[in-house]
């Protein structure tokens, strides 16, 4: 096995920078970063963290990195994981990574030093060498609501495919064409993989998709009420804006009412991502539902499945759509 001196030697550098790189010290330059992680993939050298968590007794403790408390999907998922978790006499340690790949890192050594049983990460998009080695070196590790590609460990999430087709068959049925999308990040499976079910849909409906109609947002609020500003400047502008996930529906909702505009009479709003306001806004907005609670559910099972040994699949369940107000029903808006 690879030892710490073989990664500096191969990298270039000293004992000292591997420690500091492992260490996330900034002090340390992205270029000697990179040389590091690359000579870390080419020896397969597995960090002390993650090999002395291999060796521990069981804790009963379980680590949860999720992609940004501040999304009320993330904060009902994490709630249904300790939930599971206590039942099944487990402690859970939560750490916010807050879409970045360096906290993740971060929470990823600490709850290893910390001698947690098992891992279940809401990924961010890099494939990042720490947690590549804790799924090379068989760590009891699943993904939750997103994967990374070549890194093969079983996850957990949501398919809204068929609800996205659903929606978008719902708005032209309500006579609406002119339908715009605010997507997540491409970087994100989850930006990528509704853009193209959106994609889709639309062209399955027959519908014509306005490159500037597909505008890329970042899962936050600004993002959302800023494109949406961009989308309703356009000279010709969309009766329909669908954003990719609830806190991006919050900022479209902000933009739409600080301009005084009606939904859905000036325009219609859905968003994917159902959160338990979205009712009680005036209309009550149509959204897609994700069953965030049965995959934190089913998130401490496959883990638990796991540190027992047993078979751990990967499970897909779908996402629903919920038709509210919010897109002109029960009006003509052809």
């Amino acid at each position: 096995m690879a030892r710490i001196k073989d990664v500096a030697a191969r990298a270039g550098v000293s004992v000292a920078t591997v420690s500091r790189v492992l260490n996330d010290n900034p002090s340390v330059t992205e270029e000697t970063r990179t040389r590091v992680y690359a000579a870390m993939r080419e020896l397969s050298y597995v960090p002390n963290a993650v090999a002395r968590s291999l060796r521990t007794e069981a804790t009963k403790t379980l680590g949860l990195i999720i992609g940004d408390i501040a999304n009320p999907f993330f904060a009902e998922l994490a709630r249904a994981v300790e939930d599971a978790a206590r039942a099944a006499g487990y402690t859970v340690i939560i750490g916010n990574a807050d879409e970045r790949a360096e906290e993740q890192d971060h929470y990823v050594r600490t709850l290893l030093e910390q001698r947690v049983d098992g891992l279940l990460i809401c990924p961010t998009a890099e494939v990042t060498p720490l947690v590549e080695e804790v799924a090379r070196a068989g760590g009891p590790l699943v993904f939750l609501d997103r994967t990374l590609p070549g890194v093969h460990v079983p996850s957990v999430r949501a398919d809204g495919t068929d609800a996205i087709r659903a929606l978008v068959a719902h708005l032209r049925q309500l006579g609406h064409r002119r339908i715009a999308f605010i997507s997540g990040p491409a970087r994100l499976s989850t930006g990528r993989e509704r853009t193209g079910a959106f994609l889709a849909a639309m062209a399955e409906h027959g519908l014509e998709v306005h490159p500037e109609y597909v505008q890329a947002g970042d899962f936050r609020s600004g993002s959302g009420r800023a494109l949406t500003a961009r989308l309703l400047d356009l000279p010709e502008p969309p009766q329909v804006i669908f954003a990719g996930d609830n806190l991006m529906t919050l900022g479209a909702l902000d933009e739409i009412r600080a301009r005084g505009l009606r939904i859905p009479g000036d325009v219609a709003l859905a968003s994917f991502d159902d959160v338990p306001w979205f009712p009680h806004v005036d209309p009550a907005i149509t959204a897609i539902s994700q069953p965030a609670a049965e995959l934190g559910k089913r998130g401490v099972r496959v883990i638990l499945d796991r540190l027992g040994g047993r078979p751990a699949e990967s499970v897909s369940l779908p996402a629903v759509l919920v038709v509210r107000q919010s897109c002109g029903e029960g009006r003509d808006v052809s």
